[in-house]
Formats: structure tokens, C-alpha cells, sequence
């Protein structure tokens, strides 16, 4: 309603369908030479597809923390504000929502 900020959904992107397209097109023309490469990068290709969009944003807000100078842990109140100063847009919800998808990554 009114003097509410509006909320910024957060998504991942990925466009490792066109790509896994483009590899099996590749793939299908492919001599004795570059077949080994084009499957090692399909398999690498279909690993990174895999790889759920809590980890892929978790690994974004880590980055973008770490870039602005941030040490600590990335679920503190100050990797919170490095973030939401690194990424304007950012509502409060969403980028706690991030560093604790940041924390996870960090954990691990």
C-alpha cells in the first residue's frame, strides 16, 4: 500500500538449455578430434545445470559481499548492508533472504 517499498523478486538466470543445444548440434557434426571436448563440456555443462538457484544466488550475494570489503560473516547485519549498498535495488527481505543463501555457500 502507500509508504511501502514495492518487493524485488530476486531470480536466477540461466541459459545452459540453449547451450546444452548448441553442444548436442556440435556434437551430432563432430569428427574423432573434437568429440572428446565437446562431451567433457556437455558433462561440465549438465553439472553446472544442476546446481540449484539457492546455491546460484548464494554464490552471486557472496561475491558481491566480499567485493564490497566485507569479512565477517555473510549473514551479519554488516554484509547486509554491504550488499543492499552494492545493489541498491535490493529490499531489506531480499538481500537478508541472499546473505543467508551466502552464509550457506560460505559454510559449506
Amino acid at each position: 500500500m502507500f509508504g511501502t517499498k514495492p518487493e524485488l523478486m530476486v531470480i536466477a538466470l540461466r541459459d545452459t538449455d540453449v547451450v546444452a543445444a548448441e553442444l548436442r548440434e556440435a556434437l551430432a557434426t563432430a569428427d574423432e578430434r573434437e568429440r572428446p571436448g565437446l562431451e567433457r563440456a556437455a558433462e561440465l555443462l549438465a553439472r553446472a545445470a544442476a546446481v540449484p538457484d539457492a546455491e546460484v544466488r548464494g554464490r552471486w550475494a557472496l561475491r558481491r559481499i566480499t567485493d564490497a570489503g566485507c569479512t565477517g560473516p555473510a549473514d551479519s547485519v554488516q554484509a547486509v548492508k554491504a550488499l543492499r549498498r552494492a545493489e541498491p535495488g535490493l529490499s531489506l527481505v531480499s538481500a537478508v533472504q541472499l546473505s543467508k543463501e551466502a552464509a550457506a555457500i560460505q559454510a559449506a
